[in-house]
C-alpha cells in the first residue's frame, strides 16, 4: 500500500491516536538464580513498571503534549507508540491500526524524532537526508527540493546544507533531525523532547515549524517535553505524566485555572505550579538522567 493511499485512509477517522490501558514494565518481578562465576556481578534490577495502565486518546489535527519529568514514562510512551517497544498490557491504535498487529501500516503513517536521534556523522546535512528518502521511496528530486525547503525553515543556511554533521553542533544536528522525521510528511508526528538542547532561537524555529506543519499538512503531534512554556505555548491539551501514570489531562488554561484555584493563584498560574501541585516535586529536582529503563536498558 503506498503512502498517499493510507494517509487517504488515516483522514477518515477524526481519533489519531488511541491508547487503552497501556502497559509496559522492565525487569524481574523475581530475580533468576545466577551462576557461580557471575556472583557478585551488577544486581538484575527489580521490576519497574514505566507505563502504567495509560488511556488517552488524541484528535486529529492535534498538537498533543505529554508533560514529565526523566524517568517518568513519556519517553517510553513514545516507543510503545512507534513500535520500537510491545506492550505488556492494553491495546494502542494509530488511525485505527493496531500497533502490533499492523505494525508495518503504523510505520508507514509516522515518523519519530527523538533527542539521542543518530546519523552518519561524515555524511552531510542533505545527505542524510536523502539517504532516509530512498528508505522510504521518494522520488529524488521531490527529495531533495522538500529537503532543502525544511531545512531552510529550521534556520540552516544553505552553505551549512553541505557541512559534515560531525562538525556541527548538537543543536544543528537536532534541527536535522527534526527535518528528516518531517521529510515524509507523517499523518502523526512522534516529538520526543525536539527541542531539547535547542538555544532560544532556534528552539522558536522548531516550534514554528511545528504549527506550520499541522496548519498546512493536518499533520497530528504527540509532543513529550519537560520545557512547560513549549507545552503551554503548543499544545491544544496537556497530560501530565508521573510515575508512569497519567496524573491530569486538559488544555493548558484548563489545568491552570484548575489549579489556580486549588492553590489560589487565579489567574496567576504556571504550568510549573501545575506541574509541582499535581506531583509534589519540581521538574528541576529530576533533570538527572535516571531513566534507563526508558532507554529500553533496563534489564
Amino acid at each position: 500500500m503506498s503512502l498517499p493511499k493510507i494517509q487517504r485512509i488515516a483522514a477518515r477517522t477524526d481519533v489519531a491516536l488511541e491508547v487503552h490501558d497501556a502497559l509496559k514494565r522492565f525487569g524481574r518481578e523475581t530475580p533468576q538464580a545466577q551462576p557461580f562465576w557471575k556472583r557478585g556481578a551488577r544486581k538484575p534490577p527489580e521490576m519497574t513498571v514505566a507505563v502504567d495502565h495509560i488511556s488517552l486518546t488524541v484528535r486529529r489535527g492535534e498538537i498533543f503534549g505529554l508533560l514529565g519529568a526523566n524517568g517518568s514514562g513519556k519517553s517510553t510512551l513514545i516507543r510503545l507508540v512507534s513500535t520500537l517497544l510491545v506492550p505488556d498490557g492494553g491495546e494502542i491504535r494509530v488511525f485505527g491500526y493496531d500497533v502490533q498487529r499492523e505494525e508495518r501500516t503504523v510505520r508507514r503513517l509516522i515518523n519519530r524524532v527523538s533527542v539521542e536521534a543518530s546519523f552518519f556523522k561524515k555524511l552531510s546535512a542533505l545527505e542524510n537526508l536523502m539517504y532516509a528518502a530512498r528508505l522510504y521511496d521518494l522520488p529524488g528530486v521531490y527529495a531533495r527540493r522538500r529537503s532543502v525547503e525544511i531545512l531552510r525553515s529550521l534556520g540552516l543556511s544553505e552553505k551549512r546544507l553541505y557541512e559534515p554533521l560531525e562538525h556541527m553542533s548538537r543543536g544543528m544536528q537536532q534541527k536535522v533531525a527534526i527535518a528528516r522525521g518531517l521529510l515524509t510528511a507523517p499523518v502523526l508526528l512522534l516529538l520526543d523532547e525536539p527541542t531539547t538542547g535547542l538555544d532560544p532561537r532556534s528552539k522558536h524555529d522548531v516550534q514554528r515549524f511545528i504549527l506550520r506543519m499541522r496548519e498546512e499538512h493536518d499533520t497530528t503531534v504527540f509532543l513529550t517535553t519537560h520545557d512547560m512554556d513549549e507545552a503551554d505555548r503548543l499544545c491544544d491539551r496537556i497530560a501530565i505524566i508521573d510515575n508512569g501514570r497519567i496524573a491530569a489531562l486538559d488544555t493548558p488554561q484548563g489545568l491552570k485555572d484548575a489549579i489556580g484555584a486549588r492553590i489560589g493563584k487565579n489567574g496567576a498560574t504556571t504550568m510549573e505550579d501545575v506541574f509541582m501541585a499535581l506531583t509534589g516535586k519540581s521538574l528541576d529536582d529530576d533533570f538527572e538522567p535516571s531513566d534507563d529503563f526508558e532507554r529500553g536498558d533496563g534489564n
